[in-house]
């Protein structure tokens, strides 16, 4: 796909860049230093609250010295900065696409952390990069708070359900996640976003699906095109499972805009879901929350 094509290229980049700086670094054994925390998702008060629960999975961070670029570096992380003196320090929130390592990519949806500071050699400028949403980004959200649930099951196919669920409730969980048990009987998990929630959304612009997930099965994300053709399934991303020893909540970000753009025009875009039941493992549930579509 030409996305991963593009993204690749710029990782091998990346790699070159870094084994430039570090040769950079055995001939200016002392440079200035900069350290890096991890990235803090704040409010955008200018959306009331639109945005929904402020989990995130921002792993990496675009670096720029006076609009050089240094560097996609994970955080946290400590690097050498080989000038002294005041500089324009700008920092993009970078995902990792579809939950691949190599596939990093600046999130366009939110603003980058800038400052300006004075690099001293020998010295340590420490930041911690700060990020929200953009004005003008919109939300779909289904975070499962609500009496009227956006995403029901397919009463054709799907023998397993969803249910709302609280007994073991994380800060971003609200009041309820959403819950599904599969078994022997109950081998089949289908479901889909209600009709009247379909989306348009632009092409060539950034469109992202985030889902909080935690699961001891396998659950694959569909994107629906919903047109005069009828409708046409896509299959997204696959979450793997978690061993039952090691399950615990995740985020990921799955680019819905690569699709999108190659897909036909006049089309309309639902998310579905898939799981099956798996005889190996003795409890079969998947939970999820905060499933958000974040487009221009």
């Amino acid at each position: 796909m030409r996305l991963f094509r593009s993204v690749n290229m710029a990782y091998r980049y990346l790699l070159y860049l870094g084994l430039l700086l570090s040769a950079c670094v055995k001939n200016n054994p002392d440079p200035a230093w900069l350290e890096v925390n991890e990235w803090v998702l704040e409010a955008n008060s200018s959306l009331n609250g639109e945005e929904g629960q402020l989990t995130h999975n921002l792993t990496d961070a675009w670096v720029y010295v006076d609009e050089q670029l240094i560097g996609v570096f994970e955080v946290p992380f400590k690097i050498p900065i080989l000038k002294e003196g005041a500089a324009n320090i700008r920092i993009y929130p970078t995902i990792r696409v579809n939950g691949i390592s190599a596939t990093k990519m600046r999130n366009e949806h939110l603003v980058p952390f800038e400052l300006n500071g004075v690099f001293v050699k020998n010295q340590t400028l420490t930041v911690t990069p700060v990020t929200h949403y953009k004005d003008n980004v919109n939300f779909w959200i289904e975070d499962f708070e609500d009496i009227n649930i956006k995403l029901t099951d397919d009463p054709n196919t799907s023998s397993a359900h969803l249910t709302l669920a609280n007994d073991t409730l994380k800060w971003f969980n609200g009041n309820y996640y959403a819950k599904v048990m599969l078994s022997a009987t109950d081998s089949i998990w289908v479901a889909n976003t209600n009709q009247d929630q379909q989306l348009t959304i632009p092409k060539n612009k950034q469109a992202m699906l985030e889902i909080d997930y935690c699961n001891s099965v396998p659950f694959t994300n569909y994107l629906l095109f919903v047109n005069a053709n009828g409708v046409t399934e896509n299959a997204m991303v696959t979450m793997n499972k978690s061993p039952l020893n090691a399950l615990r909540w995740k985020k990921i970000y799955i680019l819905l805009s690569e699709v999108i753009t190659a897909g036909p025009n006049n089309t309309n875009y639902i998310q579905a879901f898939r799981a099956f039941h798996d005889t190996a493992i003795s409890s079969n549930f998947i939970l999820i929350d905060n499933i958000k579509v974040v487009y221009f």
